[in-house]
């Protein structure tokens, strides 16, 4: 075979196998061109360098691997509602297993003219604080389920406007009945509520 460039050789474009021969330059003396097969390069390489088909089971650390992804601990957890899993959500919907849920906040929105409640209010407290009367207007689009809790902390009376929606009251009361009344909106179909709590007329 005429002497060929290394570069001008065929490329092999697969996986090569252990037995294949490759060029390599011994620098232990003088150097000198010497054939190696791919498992003797391999088997010199540095250990503890990952190989693709172990699929990090040679990670040399799991914790500290997480640690330096920023995963924490959450990676190793089962999902479910035993102590120490990790609560999954499904379809929308978080189930704690009737596990307790505990030492949390509530949200407050706190607001001193009239204002008409958006979707990012769901779940919080409203709070609306004025001398005079106060409106809260109750859109359209927010969703079933939608919930809130109002109070009325300064003398304004508070009135909730429908706008586009429907506002049940047992009693027909569309207000707070005074200053530090609270009351409580449920949208238990689309676009139609509940109005529930201290309210009056």
């Amino acid at each position: 075979m005429a002497n060929v460039k290394i570069s001008n050789l065929t490329e092999l474009n697969a996986t090569p196998a252990g037995a294949d021969i490759l060029p390599i330059t011994d620098v232990s003396g003088t150097p000198t061109t010497k054939k190696i097969t791919v498992t003797n390069l391999v088997a010199a390489a540095p250990q503890g360098d990952l190989v693709a088909s172990n699929n990090l089971s040679d990670v040399g650390s799991a914790s500290t691997t997480r640690s330096n992804l920023g995963l924490g601990t959450a990676a190793t957890k089962t999902v479910g509602t035993a102590d120490t899993n990790v609560i999954g959500v499904a379809s929308g919907t978080v189930d704690l297993g009737g596990n307790t849920l505990e030492d949390f906040d509530a949200s407050l929105n706190d607001q001193t003219a009239s204002y008409q409640l958006v979707a990012g209010d769901n779940g919080k407290v409203i709070v609306l604080n004025n001398g005079s009367a106060l409106n809260l207007t109750v859109p359209s689009g927010l969703g079933v389920g939608f919930n809130c809790s109002v109070i009325q902390k300064g003398a304004g009376q508070v009135t909730f406007v429908a706008s586009s929606t429907t506002i049940n009251n047992r009693q027909s009361h569309t207000k707070i009945a005074g200053q530090y009344g609270v009351a409580t909106l449920v949208a238990y179909v689309a676009d139609t509520f509940v109005l529930a709590g201290d309210t009056a007329s």
